[in-house]
């Protein structure tokens, strides 16, 4: 199994995970056009998507959604809410073409093509947001984006895992300083419809003590963070694992290095 951040953060999200015998993408908020230039810079393969994976309904998680489905003539899979939301916001002349939906259930396995899929749920202000994790024979792997915390429960799918996408939003202080206006700031900080900031992130990278091999920093800010800001909270709150784990940073507007699971 190998995974591909193709964009990360507030414009775009998207991410290509490649298997034995099939892929998948995980969201697509860019252009259908712009993520399979992306994918072939990438070196990664059309032919072999089998579906979409969809952690919530937001604008940067679906924009390209509708089209790229369709192009690539693959389902969409998300959960039950999601699912609704993203048929309420299709284009009225898209939705005379049908699009293969498959609801997903927070806590359940589903097998789908070569991979054995577990969503589970996150904190965010979306119907019914969700992450992944997913494996194929023994290699696993994580993603959490789009949530204002990680609970025990959400740790449980996650520790353990070859790699993990995983949000690295906000550095607190550049937040609290910044020009967003107040009502935006406490909705970013909100444990239960927010986004995880630089510290949230690296206390969960603590609790982990070495057990991720390698952490792809993602969703940063381009107002409230920084990729220097965000990689060195990670690697300090690492502490002695910081040897036995990798860490790299996922951006907006260019293509992540492939990583090996």
């Amino acid at each position: 199994m190998k995974a591909t951040v193709l964009a990360s953060g507030s414009k775009g999200n998207c991410t290509y995970l490649e298997g034995g015998s099939g892929a998948l993408i995980i969201d697509a908020g860019l252009s259908a056009r712009e993520t399979l230039l992306r994918l072939e810079c990438a070196g990664g393969n059309p032919e072999l998507i089998e579906g979409i994976l969809v952690t919530h309904e937001h604008s940067d998680h679906i924009s390209g959604l509708d089209t790229l489905a369709r192009k690539l003539d693959v389902p969409v899979l998300a959960t039950q809410g999601t699912l609704w939301e993203f048929e309420s916001k299709r284009n009225p002349k898209s939705r005379s073409k049908e699009i293969s939906m498959i609801p997903l259930k927070t806590g359940d396995i589903f097998e789908f093509a070569g991979f054995r899929i577990k969503p589970f749920s996150t904190y965010h202000d979306a119907i019914d947001p969700c992450g992944f994790r997913i494996l194929e024979g023994d290699s696993k792997f994580g993603f959490c984006t789009d949530t204002g915390q990680i609970t025990e429960k959400m740790e449980e799918e996650l520790f353990g895992c070859d790699a993990v996408v995983l949000e690295s939003n906000h550095c607190p202080v550049m937040l609290e300083n910044g020009p967003y206006p107040k009502f935006l700031k406490e909705r970013i900080r909100d444990k239960k419809r927010g986004h995880l900031s630089n510290t949230a992130a690296g206390e969960f990278i603590k609790r982990s003590h070495g057990d991720i091999g390698e952490i792809i920093l993602a969703h940063l800010s381009q107002e409230n963070n920084t990729p220097e800001k965000a990689l060195t909270s990670a690697k300090n709150s690492a502490g002695l694992s910081v040897d036995d784990m990798l860490f790299e940073v996922s951006l907006q507007d260019k293509v992540c290095g492939t990583i090996k699971i």
